[in-house]
């Protein structure tokens, strides 16, 4: 009995050591690296071309690497639609869509107020500078556009994702953001002035409070 129970488990033991073989030589295949020749092909190279009527998955000079670009290349016609698009007139309708838009997509990273500091951040994704620093506050409208359509640093394009309308909607609500924290006083209405707290007095230069 002793010598059946050993048999048995070298059998069992080959076995598993066969489904290890086997599963190396699943993910341990022979492969060709980029710009490798192959004698497969007339050619002569291991790569192949799209076959026609392909569509690429992405797009741009770092397509190949972890962080390139996703999604499909916008067809030509709706990227000259893009660039000859122009932002609609601002009124209350198309900054409470922009709102909804920005929440949707935007605020996860770049918060509520648009300070960069949204929940993702907080739990530990790189975070994305502050829309409320002096190179944004001066950047043109179409610089927010561009970078939701194209994507910038480790921010991938939005393209397939939200519509130009929504685009410029998004960009009239960051502007109604940047403005929200700075604003001048001497801009807003007496009534809303008058609503506010007192500001805290300033001390003089040479007072004591001043030298601390």
């Amino acid at each position: 009995m002793k010598c059946f129970a050993l048999a048995l488990a070298a059998v069992l033991l080959g076995g598993v050591a066969g489904c290890e073989r086997q599963m190396r030589g699943m993910y341990q295949q022979p492969r060709y690296d980029p710009g490798e020749g192959s004698s497969l092909f007339p050619d002569g190279k291991a790569a192949r071309p799209p076959a026609p009527g392909s569509v690429p998955a992405a797009a741009g000079q770092l397509a190949a690497t972890s962080s390139g670009r996703r999604g499909r290349e916008v067809p030509a016609q709706w990227q000259a639609a893009d660039a000859a698009g122009s932002p609609a007139p601002i009124t209350r309708a198309l900054l409470l869509h922009g709102r909804e838009r920005y929440e949707i997509f935007c605020m996860p990273c770049h918060s509520p107020v648009g300070d960069g500091d949204g929940p993702v951040v907080r739990r530990g994704f790189p975070r994305p500078p502050t829309y409320h620093q002096q190179r944004l506050r001066e950047a043109p409208d179409r610089h927010f556009f561009d970078v939701m359509t194209h994507g910038h640093g480790i921010m991938y394009s939005y393209a397939d994702r939200i519509t130009p309308e929504d685009r410029w909607a998004i960009v009239a609500y960051i502007r109604a953001l940047q403005l929200s924290q700075h604003v001048q006083l001497s801009a807003l209405p007496p009534a809303l002035r008058e609503s506010l707290p007192a500001s805290p007095a300033v001390p003089a230069s040479g007072s004591a409070g001043a030298a601390r």
